[in-house]
């Protein structure tokens, strides 16, 4: 399976099975991690992690404390397409996979700027 990233008229596909999409919260500043696995139905989400709470990063009542980190496991629910805005607020969103992170500027290879950035399992 491969992850596609589409963002400012282009496209780039990435040979993933799983990663995870990491970034600072546009408010509170705080660390955010979502880990994925790219599927024959879509996207499934498979873990979440927040470093903290407030201004809508409540975790919900499933969640554990672990090393500092809220984190839960979602209701399985693979996902055709996952669109993320970019405030300009916050930084970047992060793709990391196989122990190594990069910007989505950094892989579809322009500065992305307030682009929307559209992740889907390539067919």
């Amino acid at each position: 399976m491969s992850l596609c990233l589409a963002s400012a008229g282009v496209v780039k596909t990435l040979a993933l099975a799983s990663f995870t999409l990491a970034w600072t919260h546009s408010i509170e500043k705080t660390a955010w991690q979502e880990d994925w696995r790219v599927t024959p139905q879509g996207l499934e989400l498979v873990q979440a992690r927040v470093k903290g709470t407030g201004a809508g990063m409540e975790p919900p009542p499933q969640a554990h404390l672990v090393d500092g980190w809220f984190q839960w496991t979602p209701e399985p629910r693979p996902l055709r397409e996952v669109i993320l805005g970019n405030s300009g607020l916050a930084g970047e969103w992060r793709l990391c996979a196989d122990g190594r992170c990069r910007t989505l500027s950094q892989i579809i290879g322009h500065d992305i700027g307030p682009h929307p950035t559209t992740m889907s399992a390539c067919e």
